[in-house]
């Protein structure tokens, strides 16, 4: 809902317990409230240790489920192109989906002590045929009487964006947004309007500073951006500096200076 003339939007930090760089800058970025959210790799590796500090962090805290990358731990994961194809023909083994989205949900409630406020997909692999079956089954019956909210990828406003990243936000809505909407709804989960964020993980500052401005001038209420800042860039991680560039111009006075030129707050 709209605060005055303001549009309240969702900031959305991903891939929390990745790794100790990525829960850094979330954490920082908490402070200085330049997020809404952040959606958590509850088998990522430093996840436990930084769960204490999450939980003071006012942040809304979801569940970013995943199967496509394993971090050292047992199940079914797979590339997301393969795991793209094996949802849709329908090939997935349900049992496997069911023990995972469970598991993944019993180490989150274990570790966090309360449900999850919301739920996504790494990779936005939430929203693919039979997970999202598997994972809207199980909420309803963890959550009959508090669900938490979904991730809806059906892109906002892309204006200004060039075609290629026009092309790669229809691409991902169109791997199963408009389905998990309709079904959600039906079942009465709430889901954000509309979803910015989607870019090709280069550029560093320059280029992200630009989208961001693009997504800000865009934006209406309810909508989510997601981003995936980092405090640093460690070894091992393609796309540290990137993560580091997105939290640089999320902590930069700009951003702030944007979020008020388009009449916006973070809800």
């Amino acid at each position: 809902m709209v605060q005055g003339d303001k549009k309240r939007i969702v900031l959305c930090a991903d891939d929390f317990g990745m790794n100790p760089a990525i829960d850094e800058g979330i954490l920082k970025l908490a402070e200085r409230r330049r997020l809404s959210a952040t959606s958590c790799l509850v088998e990522g590796p430093s996840f436990a240790s930084g769960v204490d500090a999450l939980r003071q962090s006012g942040l809304q805290l979801g569940l970013h489920l995943n199967f496509t990358e394993s971090m050292g731990q047992p199940g079914l994961y797979m590339p997301v192109s393969s795991l793209i194809r094996q949802a849709y023909l329908r090939r997935l083994d349900s049992g496997a989906v069911a023990s995972q989205v469970q598991r993944q949900l019993d180490r989150y409630e274990a570790l966090v002590g309360r449900p999850p406020d919301f739920v996504d997909g790494h990779q936005h692999v939430h929203q693919l045929p039979q997970i999202r079956t598997v994972l809207l089954v199980e909420l309803a019956k963890r959550y009959p009487s508090a669900l938490p909210w979904l991730r809806n990828t059906r892109a906002g406003s892309l204006q200004g964006m060039p075609a290629r990243l026009r092309a790669k936000a229809a691409i991902i809505e169109y791997l199963g947004s408009h389905a998990l909407a309709r079904v959600a709804r039906r079942a009465a989960f709430s889901l954000n309007p509309r979803f910015l964020g989607v870019y090709d993980f280069t550029g560093g500052h320059e280029s992200y500073r630009r989208w961001m401005g693009l997504w800000l001038a865009g934006a209406a209420d309810g909508d989510l951006i997601m981003c995936h800042p980092a405090a640093g860039a460690l070894p091992g991680d393609d796309l540290g500096p990137q993560r580091k560039a997105e939290f640089d111009v999320l902590l930069s006075p700009s951003m702030g200076s944007e979020l008020d030129r388009h009449g916006l707050i973070l809800a």
